[in-house]
């Protein structure tokens, strides 16, 4: 960019509000140096930004001994800020405007509209019409691609690294990111064998990252040869922040410490529509033939056990928005997905935050709330936020809007004046906001799944988890980790075999229960029938027991297992298992998440592996294979 003078013209573009007499323009000399360092197009960012309201950031412009890279350093930042937004600052600030207009006058998001219960599927895990989903989403599988909306650090949590890094189960110590990426893996092989003829698809992953996970995320996936996906598979979408707000002006908050510099905090992940567009993906994947994107967040890992009804529910049901659900208790603290009609007509069915969602219905003829129905849950489903959309559908909506989401405004005022806020705000938008923008026509449904099948989110840390309410979920890496255990435990009971009752502990004050450790890797199983034909008659598994297997074609006919058993075996080898196994096993040792002589991993979750002793098969060589003990 070519440099500017500091020309009469210049010099008439730097006006505030209107007025000659400006700042700007009331100190020549210091003026005039201040603009020959900027480019023309810097030149009109700070008269875009002086033009709505912003003279206040470039007050101190004129103090002596500043460096003339700051000030470039700052348009920098605000270029891209400007670029970063849909319709650039000037749609942001007076977006935030009237947002923070409403919020001032208390106005309701949901004034004039009715909620009722939307239209979806209620799936029960394991009989016939599940097992027709999940065969049919099998199917769907290589026209899918997946969005990964992976959040950020695990400080929360009391772990230092990106959340993607941490282990979901201490059994193999297979972090977030390689189960996910092995669960696709394991979808797009599994749906490629059910095309006659050769398939050569490659499911993409988009991972949405942010300043402060980006590189962590790359170097994991670099580290790890991309977990055995195709690096051209993977796809990393930055996220950048938004301005911060100072007042219900919407002036544009200056960072504390640096006068040069705007303050900004994330937007939401509602963003991940924005950066899809802007991507240019969503067209390459519809020249692909694809037909699906399925949007996930970071620590869930319970998630792919319910994505392949979830897709045939999509697929069977036509639905453009499909929103993946767990039964909800009323009034608690989780979404619901909810029909809202209008006044005027106009239908939506969106999430609505569990603490809307009651006076809501209070307000609109409900006297009772949010309360259950006679399953003894409340009949509007409780959102997960994972989102199955149809792509041709999804490329025409954010054709017209480039991807920007409805955005809402939380600012925590000073006092019931609503005139000051205790510290800077920003506008924030949110990923399952997506459906609000959407024509009557739109078809948009919901799939339930049972909460042990879908959704063990870890987001709590230890001494958060251990305030919960007796009988609400921790959603902790305790809790999240013996979900895995559970939800393996329960279909494995599923197809006969005879598992054991859990025992209940104690860790890091979370009292959870403990089930047998049974892990095993995706390729190994997808679906229930993939279970259900690998695991014949008159098994058994002790409650102390820990069984593992990583390999593809691993069966069971008549094993009894006590203690742990660990199988590893090549792609080309087969092996049937059964007999007798018993040893010392693996114990679950307690840890106090204090003790900092434990990795953060072991600390957050409050116990670690005793490996006492093991049964080990390991089949390097293909070929067929029996084990009897």
């Amino acid at each position: 960019m070519a440099s500017s003078g500091a020309t009469a013209e210049n010099l008439s573009k730097l006006r505030i509000n209107g007025s000659p007499k400006g700042y700007w323009a009331a100190s020549a000399p210091n003026l005039q140096k201040n603009l020959s360092i900027l480019s023309s197009d810097q030149i009109e960012l700070a008269k875009m930004l002086l033009d709505e309201g912003q003279s206040h950031i470039f007050v101190h412009w004129l103090e002596p001994g500043v460096d003339d890279e700051e000030k470039k350093g700052f348009f920098d930042q605000v270029a891209r800020l400007n670029s970063s937004y849909p319709g650039g600052l000037v749609s942001y600030i007076r977006n935030a405007r009237n947002l923070l207009a409403d919020s001032k006058a208390g106005k309701n998001p949901f004034d004039g509209f009715t909620p009722s219960v939307p239209s979806g599927e209620v799936l029960n895990f394991g009989d016939d019409n599940f097992v027709m989903f999940e065969e049919a989403g099998i199917r769907e599988a290589r026209n899918a691609a997946f969005v990964l909306v992976a959040g950020g650090l695990g400080e929360r949590l009391g772990y230092k690294g990106i959340k993607l890094a941490l282990p979901s189960e201490s059994t193999t110590g297979t972090c977030f990111l390689q189960h996910y990426v092995e669960s696709i893996l394991a979808l797009q092989d599994a749906s490629c064998r059910l095309v006659e003829g050769q398939c050569q698809t490659q499911i993409p992953l988009v991972i949405m990252t942010s300043d402060d996970t980006h590189a962590r995320t790359l170097d994991l996936l670099e580290s790890n040869a991309y977990f055995g996906m195709k690096p051209t598979q993977v796809k990393l979408l930055k996220q950048e922040k938004v301005a911060c707000l100072d007042d219900n002006d919407a002036r544009l908050a200056v960072d504390l410490q640096y006068k040069y510099k705007i303050q900004t905090k994330p937007h939401g992940h509602g963003d991940v529509h924005s950066l899809l567009y802007s991507s240019g993906l969503l067209k390459l994947w519809h020249d692909a033939g694809l037909k699906w994107v399925l949007f996930f967040q970071d620590t869930n890992a319970l998630l792919f056990k319910a994505i392949p009804a979830s897709l045939g529910v999509s697929s069977t049901k036509k639905y453009h928005v499909n929103s993946l659900a767990v039964p909800r208790k009323a009034k608690e603290a989780i979404g619901g997905i909810t029909k809202l009609t209008h006044a005027d007509g106009r239908t939506m069915v969106i999430n609505v935050e569990y603490n809307q969602l009651d006076p809501l219905l209070r307000a609109t003829g409900y006297p009772e709330g949010d309360v259950n129905c006679e399953t003894g849950f409340s009949p509007f489903p409780g959102n997960i936020n994972q989102l199955i959309l149809e792509l041709d559908s999804y490329i025409n909506e954010v054709a017209k809007t480039r991807g920007a989401i409805t955005e809402f405004v939380n600012p925590k005022y000073k006092d019931s004046s609503r005139t000051s806020f205790k510290s800077s705000t920003r506008l924030e938008c949110m990923m399952q906001d997506y459906p609000k923008t959407l024509p009557p026509s739109a078809r948009v449904g919901f799939t339930v799944m049972d909460i042990w099948l879908a959704y063990a989110p870890v987001k709590n840390n230890p001494e958060d988890a251990a305030k919960v309410p007796k009988g609400n979920p921790y959603h902790s890496a305790t809790s999240g980790e013996m979900a895995i255990y559970r939800a393996n435990s329960l279909i494995f009971r599923k197809v006969g075999v005879q598992v054991a009752d859990p025992v209940r502990q104690v860790f890091n004050g979370q009292e959870v229960e403990v089930w047998p450790r049974i892990a095993w890797n995706p390729k190994w199983a997808m679906t229930f029938s993939d279970v259900k034909r690998k695991v014949g008659g008159s098994c058994s598994i002790s409650q102390r027991s820990t069984m593992v297997v990583k390999g593809r074609n691993v069966s069971f006919e008549g094993l009894s297992l006590d203690g742990a058993l660990v199988i590893n075996l090549v792609e080309d080898a087969e092996v049937k298992v059964s007999g007798c196994v018993q040893n010392k096993g693996w114990t679950l040792e307690p840890v106090d998440y204090k003790d900092s002589s434990y990795s953060e991993e072991v600390r957050m979750r409050g116990f670690r592996i005793e490996k006492a002793d093991q049964s080990e098969m390991n089949y390097p060589e293909p070929g067929k294979f029996c084990f009897k003990s």
